[in-house]
């Protein structure tokens, strides 16, 4: 089929008639009417599975699962024990490199994914660097405005480097409040 518009148009009706969104009789009449009677030929290079709503389907799904299993492995990750710095440690840097790398991977395919995912891996180094100063450093309050800094400078230069805004903003009013702070008490 010369026409990418009719495969396009092929598989948007394979996916209605697959999901009873009109009736057998009318997608068949319309398969016939597109494909100009040579149905059976083209039966190859077609599938619902192809169709724009399949597509934007499966994104909405990818969306929902990865930002669930964000949520609970943030859940999870700020209310670990104590007891188990070390392990807390490797688990939050390795979900945290992991939700950097798939950030970067899904940036051009899906658009709504990587902020989420970039944001993610941001609050996990942050709770992380708040959680190793208060425990190894508990009463030296420098460690943790030092690790706090730092945090702030990594997501500025993230933001300008990569022209995000949340990262250039949230590192810009951190670095704000946190000298704030230090001039007031």
């Amino acid at each position: 089929m010369p026409n990418p518009r009719k495969k396009i148009i092929l598989n948007e009706i394979l996916f209605w008639k697959q999901n009873k969104l009109l009736p057998d009789h009318y997608c068949d009449f319309l398969m016939t009417l597109y494909t100009e009677g040579n149905e059976l030929e083209l039966e190859e290079e077609l599938s619902h599975k192809k169709a724009v709503k399949a597509k934007e389907k499966r994104n909405k799904n990818i969306f929902l699962i990865t930002s669930s299993i964000i949520i609970i492995l943030l859940v999870v990750a700020l209310f670990m024990s104590t007891e188990f710095v070390g392990l807390f440690v490797l688990f939050v840097g390795i979900i945290a490199l992991a939700l950097m790398i798939s950030a970067f991977t899904f940036a051009k395919k899906h658009g709504l994914i990587a902020p989420v995912l970039q944001i993610a891996a941001a609050l996990l180094i942050f709770a992380l660097s708040v959680k190793i100063s208060l425990e190894y450093f508990s009463n030296n309050t420098v460690v943790l405005f030092s690790l706090l800094i730092s945090n702030c400078v990594v997501w500025l230069i993230t933001g300008l480097k990569l022209r995000l805004l949340y990262f250039t903003l949230s590192g810009s009013l951190g670095l704000i409040i946190l000298i704030g702070y230090q001039f007031l008490y």
